[in-house]
Order: C-alpha cells, then structure tokens, then sequence
C-alpha cells in the first residue's frame, strides 16, 4: 500500500517532470512556485531527480548569467514521466468516481430533507 507521504512525493515528481519536459530552463524558485513547495524543497527534488538518472544538467545557451542551468529529461526520466503519469490520472479518476458518488449521496440527502421540511 502506498503511503500519503510517498503518494505527495511522486505527485511532486509528475509535476516537476512534467514542467521540466515543457520548459526546461525554469529556475529552481519558478519550479517552486508552480509546483508549491519552498525553493530548498525543490533543490532536494531536483537532486533526487538528477540522482536518480531521470534529470540532467545542462547549460542554458541564451542566458546571459552563465551560471542558470537547463534541467533536461533523459530517457529514463521520459518513461518515468509516463509512468508517473498513468498513476497520477488512476488515482485522479478514482478521487473523481469517489467525489461523484459523494455528490449524488449528498443531493439525495436534501432531496428527502426538502421533502420531510414541506410535508
């Protein structure tokens, strides 16, 4: 069973990937911003990522600091972010399934209560 814990980590992870795929030349504190979590809790995910052979550095050309890096998927990261991505849509469409049934439970409820306040 996956933990709340681990579950909030890979979440980070899909987002991350998923921002870096699309933009790899974001910096550690616009990550940050997108993904919500503070700049040092971004260099922590960034470096697992780097760790883990699923990030590379390299260096961003058109900056004039020379120092900005770009942060690119390899292919491992690739196939990562797909996975990571089924995941993310299976428990998304379960939270989704389980919010449906919670509505209709609910609109049911003040169905009957509006019935038993008029009768």
């Amino acid at each position: 069973m996956t933990s709340k814990r681990s579950k909030l980590q890979e979440d980070t992870h899909f987002r991350v990937l998923r921002l870096l795929q699309a933009n790899p030349e974001m910096s550690q504190r616009e990550l940050a911003q997108a993904v919500g979590v503070s700049v040092g809790g971004m260099h922590y995910v960034l470096n697992a990522l780097i760790e883990k052979g699923l990030v590379k550095l390299g260096n961003f050309k058109a900056a004039e600091d020379k120092r900005r890096y770009a942060y690119i998927l390899t292919r491992k990261g690739l196939a990562e972010k797909s996975s990571l991505t089924r995941q993310f849509l299976a428990r998304k469409m379960a939270e989704y399934e389980a919010l449906k049934s919670e509505i209709a439970g609910l609109e049911l409820e003040v169905e009957k209560t509006k019935d038993a306040v008029k009768g």
